[in-house]
């Protein structure tokens, strides 16, 4: 099976793009955080074409949004809600073999680190908190998951461009990471693109559109993730940054993440968390 998760950054200005992809990759399953698109102006249509019949949207008008294109059946499908908002951020399903798969889109967090002087900021640490608890009181559902998505939050020191120059800046604070780990914790997810690029390694989802050229550039962060659970673990053969789509006509500032299984377990070295 192989699963792809990218911030789209609006599904209508880039579904030429996600097309492409589409066919280029094949994915059976495609995860979209940012849609931003109510849900009767989704361009289903176009993606129902090249063989994503199923899915499950949960979008709102100009912000936010999420959605799963699958061209496997989805069974049980939620969309699930946090801080008692409407915001449009995570779905969650069930796709063939039990796995429960997750689609999540973190709150930003605004510019100030300070929860007591910036509402943005105080929301997203609830978010994190509230999702924490969740998952920690409810586990996931045959012990097979997969959490994918946005999370806003670069937590490793080489998941930045310069861990000392960003330490204090918004994705990338102590707080923040603290919250993540919590949910990392919750029910024990394993890092699954850390599992195949060593933490002494840099590795970037997002660069920001500020930069003339951002490949030259290069001043990226790692702020979407691909968490699988430990009974998953060894059946993950890979899970890459797709760092081309980055650079396409119309880009969005995110790259996409493609995660690979195999059918059956296999051995590999010791995981990385």
């Amino acid at each position: 099976m192989r699963i792809l998760s990218w911030n789209i950054n609006s599904v209508r200005l880039r579904q030429r793009a996600l097309a492409r992809l589409l066919r280029s990759e094949q994915p059976d399953v495609v995860c979209l955080q940012e849609t931003k698109v109510p849900d009767e102006l989704f361009p289903l249509e176009r993606f129902r074409a090249l063989g994503y019949r199923y899915s499950l949207i949960s979008g709102q008008k100009g912000y936010h949004g999420v959605a799963i294109l699958s061209r496997v059946p989805l069974r049980g499908s939620c969309a699930q809600t946090w801080c008692d908002s409407t915001d449009r951020r995570h779905v969650h399903t069930i796709l063939p073999g039990g796995i429960e798969l997750h689609n999540v889109y973190a709150p930003a967090g605004g510019d100030l680190p300070d929860p007591s002087r910036n509402p943005k900021f105080a929301h997203k640490l609830r978010f994190f908190e509230e999702m924490s608890r969740w998952f920690g009181q409810r586990g996931v559902r045959g012990g097979k998951g997969v959490l994918v998505g946005d999370l806003n939050i670069a937590p490793l020191p080489n998941d930045v461009w310069s861990h000392r120059q960003l330490r204090r800046i918004v994705t990338h604070t102590e707080v923040e990471i603290e919250h993540l780990s919590r949910l990392m914790a919750s029910v024990g997810w394993v890092d699954g693109l850390r599992r195949f690029v060593p933490d002494s390694e840099k590795l970037y989802t997002w660069w920001s559109y500020r930069a003339s050229d951002w490949k030259r550039a290069n001043k990226g962060r790692r702020l979407d993730h691909a968490w699988v659970t430990p009974r998953l673990s060894d059946r993950l053969e890979e899970a890459v940054v797709l760092e081309r789509v980055r650079g396409w006509r119309v880009p969005s500032d995110h790259a996409p993440i493609r995660l690979t299984f195999s059918s059956t377990v296999r051995s590999r070295a010791p995981l990385r968390r």
